[in-house]
């Protein structure tokens, strides 16, 4: 048999996409499965992949890249009547907690092949209306909501629009929520300063209308009260979880109580303005007042911050998987992650009368 009897042999060679292969017309997923020699499902679901797979998916994604592949957002959203794009709330994006959470959340949902789309809020509720309601224009698939309040009128509104959303970091209600164990967190801190043989101890007490301050607060509260260490009403000042407020509310607090000899604050942020303010007035911490902060942010280490530690990117991302189920109508339930305490420099007995 020659080669004209072989029908297999009048056909060209399949060209690798690393030879150059060109196409005349647009670039489809059919084009790239003719060339991967694969079904366009299976292309479908190895560009749905930013990273992993196996070696077809590995091989299929370079394809695409070579001969440049871009999807058609339009045509997917008609076929799936979805945006492929959830919506992020925060209070503010300046803050680093919000800053790292929206970084899990963007890199978990550009793995599972959505888009975020992040918005300010500051805590103010007609710009958490403003905002929502931009997203809704965009037509997002679903919400995380980083600033909800404990008084649920903003996330009862929300949930009165019927579109999906979980809440991260604070918890409000029943609704769906990644958040950390934060009345074990202040817990955790508040003890830790009773070990050391404080009883004269003031709270940077944060925000009233967040979930994450009030429950911070109210735990060191209560493990300080079971150990029979009551703090009074003057050593504690609501801040607003930067430095300048812990700063002045340490001021503030020290202009009223000048004998405390350790300082609780539900934010890391309140903390280093505590300290500022500490040595402002001639007491260095560590030494002659213990202080201690919360969420472990970056800085904390360089700062040699007793603290007690938050996995916001792991919440970040839990909440993000949370939000696609969601999405696709299944059921879930709210998390709740542990914290764990940090002992650096600025734990200290009090001084020595």
């Amino acid at each position: 048999m020659d080669a004209s009897d072989n029908p297999d042999s009048a056909k060209p060679p399949a060209r690798s996409p690393r030879a150059g292969y060109r196409t005349t017309g647009p670039v489809t997923l059919r084009t790239i499965a003719e060339q991967a020699g694969v079904h366009p499902s299976t292309v479908s679901r190895a560009l749905k992949r930013s990273a992993g797979g196996d070696e077809t998916a590995r091989r299929i994604r370079e394809i695409a890249a070579e001969l440049g592949y871009r999807p058609d957002a339009a045509a997917a959203s008609l076929r799936t009547r979805r945006s492929g794009a959830v919506g992020v709330l925060v209070h503010r994006l300046t803050d680093v907690v919000q800053a790292i959470l929206f970084e899990a959340i963007e890199q978990t949902v550009l793995e599972l092949g959505y888009q975020a789309i992040v918005a300010n809020t500051y805590d103010d509720p007609d710009e958490q209306q403003r905002r929502v309601e931009l997203m809704l224009a965009r037509r997002v698939d679903g919400l995380i909501l980083a600033d909800a309040h404990t008084d649920l009128t903003y996330v009862d509104w929300v949930d009165s629009l019927e579109i999906p959303f979980v809440l991260v970091n604070r918890h409000a209600g029943d609704y769906p929520s990644v958040t950390l164990d934060d009345y074990l967190g202040g817990r955790l801190a508040g003890s830790h300063l009773a070990d050391l043989g404080h009883s004269r101890i003031a709270v940077l007490g944060g925000l009233p209308h967040s979930s994450a301050s009030t429950e911070r607060a109210a735990g060191c509260l209560n493990a300080l009260r079971e150990r029979g260490i009551e703090v009074d009403d003057d050593a504690v000042e609501t801040t607003g979880l930067d430095a300048s407020t812990g700063r002045e509310g340490m001021r503030r607090i020290l202009d009223r109580r000048p004998d405390i000899t350790a300082v609780f604050a539900v934010n890391d942020f309140d903390a280093l303005g505590a300290v500022i303010a500490l040595r402002e007035g001639g007491r260095e911490p560590g030494a002659d007042v213990a202080v201690v902060g919360f969420n472990d942010v970056p800085v904390a280490e360089a700062a040699q911050l007793t603290t007690v530690r938050s996995p916001h990117a792991t919440m970040g991302s839990a909440a993000t998987r949370m939000l696609m189920d969601v999405i696709d109508g299944r059921h879930v339930q709210s998390m709740r992650l542990s914290p764990e305490l940090i002992v650096r420099a600025t734990s200290c007995p009090p001084p020595s009368p």
